[in-house]
C-alpha cells in the first residue's frame, strides 16, 4: 500500500487514526524520556549545590503554597539577553535536590534563579509585607501574614526529610531528629526569606 493509500485509510478509520496518534506520541515521549534516565548530569549536583536545610525546605514549601512559581520562573535560558539580565544560565546539576522542579515558564515578575544575596533580609521583609514600599511599580500582592505564622505550624518537617532521604537526598539522622527544634521561634516569613536567599548562591558549577 502506498503512503497516500495508508493516509486515506487512516483518515477514514477513526480507530486506526487514534491508534496511530498514540503510537507516534509514545515514540516521541520515549525519545525525550529515555536519554534523561541515563544522563549523569541530571543526578550529579553542581559544585556547591547542597540539599535544603529544614528551614529552607519549609520556605520552599511556602513558596509553592503561595503560588510564587506562577509569576516567577527559576530558569535562566542560555540566551544573551537573559544572561545579561539575570546571570549565568541554569544547569541541570543545580536542581538535583528540587522536588518538584520550579523552573516555570511565565514571568510576570523577574526570574529568581540567581536572586540569593542580591538584596538584604530586611529588604525582603519590607517587600513581602508591602512590595510597593520598595518597588513602586510592583503589581505583586503583599504577604504580611507570613510574619504571624510559625515556621513549624504544619509539624511535618521530619516526615518530609525522611521521605527525601528515601529518595536519595543525603540527610543524616541527626538532621532529621533536630529538624523541628531548628524551626522553633521562627516564622514562615523567616523560612521563605532563607529559601529565597539561597537561590543561585552555589553557582552553576562546572559539571555540565
Amino acid at each position: 500500500m502506498s503512503a497516500l493509500g495508508l493516509h486515506k485509510l487512516l483518515e477514514r478509520n477513526i480507530g486506526l487514526l487514534i491508534f496511530g496518534i498514540l503510537i507516534v506520541s509514545a515514540i516521541g515521549g520515549l525519545v525525550q524520556v529515555l536519554p534523561s534516565i541515563f544522563q549523569d548530569s541530571l543526578r550529579t549536583p553542581s559544585a556547591g549545590t547542597q540539599p535544603y536545610s529544614p528551614l529552607q525546605l519549609v520556605g520552599r514549601d511556602i513558596y509553592i503554597r503561595e503560588y510564587c512559581s506562577v509569576c516567577h520562573s527559576q530558569q535562566i535560558r542560555p540566551l544573551y539577553a537573559e544572561i545579561k539580565r539575570y546571570g549565568p544560565y541554569s544547569r541541570a546539576g543545580e536542581f538535583v535536590y528540587d522536588r518538584p522542579f520550579l523552573w516555570g515558564s511565565k514571568r510576570t515578575g523577574p526570574d529568581l534563579a540567581r536572586i540569593g544575596g542580591k538584596y538584604t533580609d530586611d529588604w525582603h521583609r519590607a517587600h513581602f509585607a508591602n512590595p510597593r514600599a520598595v518597588v513602586p511599580s510592583s503589581i505583586m500582592p503583599g504577604y504580611p501574614w507570613l510574619a504571624e505564622r510559625a515556621a513549624n505550624a504544619d509539624g511535618d518537617i521530619r516526615q518530609k526529610l525522611s521521605t527525601l532521604q528515601m529518595l536519595g537526598h543525603p540527610y543524616d539522622e541527626q538532621t532529621i531528629e533536630t529538624a523541628e527544634a531548628s524551626l522553633d521561634g521562627l516564622t514562615e516569613l523567616d523560612a521563605l526569606i532563607v529559601y529565597i536567599q539561597v537561590l543561585g548562591t552555589a553557582g552553576p558549577g562546572e559539571s555540565e
